[in-house]
């Protein structure tokens, strides 16, 4: 959860920005490729909160089908994008897509629990 509010932040920021220094369209855009990343991203998260299954095989076939879903997602809700947003900014959409994506990625060096033990 904690990855999906940081790249909620990030969509907000960006689009912000943007809004503030250059216009609403640059704000939208970039909204719309944080929402692309998000979305995929809940997805994810929601196929690997649901499996139960104790077996190394298991783990591994929900991750793929995780993956995969997200993959389908991402490239689905891009092509919707591009096709139905006729006033979409590449440089914004893209930019703000690709930062998302990278806090997705750095999923594995963030802990989730509040309770975890720091060395002082």
């Amino acid at each position: 959860m904690i990855v999906l509010r940081w790249q909620l932040l990030i969509t907000i920021v960006m689009a912000c920005a943007l809004a503030l220094l250059m216009n609403l369209q640059y704000a939208v855009s970039a909204f719309l490729g944080g929402m692309v990343s998000i979305i995929s991203s809940a997805a994810f998260a929601v196929i690997v909160s649901r499996h139960k299954g104790y077996t190394a095989g298991g783990t591994i076939r929900t991750a793929l089908r995780a993956e995969a879903v997200k993959i389908f997602l991402t490239i689905a809700l891009l092509w919707i994008v591009f096709k139905t947003y006729d006033n979409v900014n590449a440089f914004a959409f893209i930019g703000t897509f690709i930062l998302t994506v990278i806090a997705h990625s750095l999923a594995l060096f963030v802990s989730d629990s509040k309770d975890t033990d720091h060395i002082n």
